[in-house]
């Protein structure tokens, strides 16, 4: 039974204000802390933030923190609801207290605080680790699986002050055996590509982004990709790492005329565009070039958020491996059931906040999964040290997830959760692997 619920305002990794709950049962305290986007979909869950340019330039988070001591807790505590078996029911409750379709009423950061920190009671009432948990939850069958991490360790877009138009890079391990040796391999290879950038760019650019990476002066993905390749190559894993971009592509579309300007942040003062302006087309073989040039297995956001009609025709005549939908899905199965019916994509990243509750997420990874598609777990830009996506990864046996570089403590905190609950599967009996090659559709050798 839950006894007490509250919230209070705390810092994500960006230094923006962001929602912490508290849980108490009978078992203990349980805490969770919710991230934030920068880059982040029109159809996302609303993040209610205070507007008060006084404090935190209007980013402060006390109205959702008061929405959960106020409202959301003290109803949650009436109900008597119990944190082992009612999760379902104590997010369909919150769901129903809010009473909007995007969560604007009380925030979908409090709702989710509230909810994660509610699946971490109800696993310890089960004295079951949270990954077991989540899968019960999920119903899920399949022998467990440790995801292959994708690291962004080149950033472009919202996430850096280059004049690169992709948002990430990303270096994925699909040849190691276990995720210690993926991990290993990503680390040795960042550390490269960082010595890399200091020689070719200057010490000045191995500064780090919101996510890790690096940000060098380029523009180009090509670049991006040929600085990838040779790090890899120093490194020893040529035949081992694959690549994945998500290019982010709503941050420089115009809707006005349906066109893409990968030079949006080049423009020059007083002009509207840059001189690097695509249409759909010409971005549907910008990807063709690159996927024949390079090991890019997975695709994200290729196309606008509401550019249905790129997507569809990109899956139909240029399908090659993954093709993600973020700000086109928003982890909500009502834009899923679209995206099926228009087969505009063929997996989905799922990103706990953009629907605001564990429960949705759940069921937004399920429905995928009877697709046939997809599930690509993923961390946002404004992260916390909570390393609840880790368990989430593994539960739901989604075989992938990103979460940033191998560097910043609340990126890293997701990957050593991950080291940690492989080392609990192998000295377990459960049958496990590390997902490998088969990152989209796992597909099981017991280790």
């Amino acid at each position: 039974m839950l006894l007490d619920v509250k919230a209070s305002q705390r810092l994500d990794s960006r230094g923006n204000p962001t929602v912490q709950v508290e849980v108490r049962t009978a078992h203990g305290i349980f805490r969770a802390l919710v991230p934030s986007g920068a880059s982040t979909g029109a159809h996302e869950a609303v993040e209610l933030r205070d507007n008060d340019q006084r404090k935190y330039g209007g980013k402060g988070v006390l109205t959702a923190v008061k929405n959960v001591n106020e409202i959301i807790g003290p109803a949650l505590v009436k109900e008597g609801y119990s944190s082992r078996r009612d999760l379902k029911q104590i997010d369909g409750f919150m769901r129903e207290l809010d009473g909007t379709p995007n969560k604007a009423k009380l925030g979908a950061n409090a709702i989710l605080g509230v909810s994660m920190a509610c699946a971490r009671a109800g696993a310890a009432a089960a004295n079951i680790p949270l990954y077991e948990f989540l899968r019960r939850e999920g119903g899920e069958e399949a022998p467990y699986m440790v995801p292959v991490p994708f690291f962004n360790v080149l950033n472009g877009g919202k996430h850096s002050g280059n004049g690169m138009a992709f948002q990430e890079f990303m270096i994925a391990p699909t040849g190691a055996k276990t995720i210690e040796e993926g991990i290993q391999m990503a680390s040795e290879t960042y550390h490269v590509l960082k010595q890399m950038i200091a020689d070719k760019f200057g010490a000045i650019y191995t500064g780090i982004g919101d996510e890790g990476g690096f940000a060098p002066p380029i523009t180009q993905p090509e670049e991006a990709l040929d600085l990838l390749t040779e790090a890899i190559a120093k490194a020893g894993y040529t035949d081992k790492t694959k690549f994945g971009i998500d290019s982010a592509s709503s941050e420089f579309f115009n809707p006005k005329d349906g066109t893409y300007d990968l030079g949006f942040k080049r423009i020059k003062e007083g002009e509207s565009h840059s001189d690097d302006v695509r249409t759909p087309t010409e971005m549907m073989e910008l990807y063709k070039s690159l996927i024949e040039k390079y090991p890019i297995p997975l695709l994200e956001d290729p196309f606008a958020e509401d550019d249905w009609e790129s997507w569809t025709k990109f899956c139909k005549d240029f399908y090659f491996g993954e093709l993600v939908g973020d700000d086109l899905l928003v982890t909500n199965v009502d834009r899923v059931k679209i995206a099926d019916s228009r087969m505009a994509c063929n997996a989905m990243l799922l990103k706990i906040n953009q629907i605001g509750t564990v429960t949705e997420a759940i069921n937004a990874a399920k429905l995928v999964k009877s697709l046939g598609w997809g599930v690509f777990v993923s961390h946002r830009s404004g992260e916390t040290t909570d390393d609840f996506i880790a368990d989430l990864s593994v539960g739901l046996c989604t075989g992938h997830i990103k979460s940033g570089a191998p560097c910043r403590g609340e990126r890293v905190a997701k990957y050593n959760r991950l080291l940690d609950i492989e080392t609990e599967l192998k000295e377990s009996w459960k049958p496990w692997s590390y997902a490998g090659e088969k990152f989209r559709k796992p597909e099981a050798f017991f280790i």
